[in-house]
């Protein structure tokens, strides 16, 4: 379930081939299915992504929450669930899921950051509370349509 701002941007990025305007315009999205790990519930998260620059079956997705001092619920349902579906442009297909450490982590969130600013920020307001959470997602299946 999502909350009205999440379904107003899931809405437009179906509605537009996987394209959302506003803060959103020109950064690369996803729609992120998970099942909760406690609900069983489904659910559909909006998120920007990093696609691997060597490998186009890997991507990167970044648990900011926007700087928030905890991780969003979705990082805990598909780690612990170590696959994912998501929705790339009009594509829509499965993925695994690794948490990424050290100094892979570090590198990723700093190309992230180097393209985007925003995620200067989400880590200075996290700094010394939590480190934000680098998933790589890899294409397993071809597109579902």
């Amino acid at each position: 379930m999502a909350d009205d701002g999440n379904a107003r941007i899931i809405a437009e990025f179906r509605a537009n081939d996987g394209r959302v305007g506003g803060f959103f315009v020109g950064k690369p999205m996803l729609l992120l299915h998970h099942r909760g790990r406690k609900s069983g519930r489904d659910y559909v998260s909006p998120t920007l992504y990093l696609p691997d620059g060597d490998d186009p079956a890997a991507m990167y997705i970044f648990a900011t929450m926007g700087g928030a001092p905890t991780n969003p619920g979705w990082y805990y349902n598909v780690v612990s669930a170590g696959r994912a579906e998501v929705e790339v442009g009009t594509e829509t297909f499965e993925v695994t899921v690794q948490q990424l450490t050290g100094e892979r982590r570090d590198e990723v969130y700093a190309e992230q950051a180097r393209r985007w600013e925003d995620f200067l920020g989400y880590e200075e307001k996290t700094r010394g509370v939590r480190t934000i959470p680098v998933l790589a997602l890899r294409r397993v299946s071809p597109p579902v349509h």
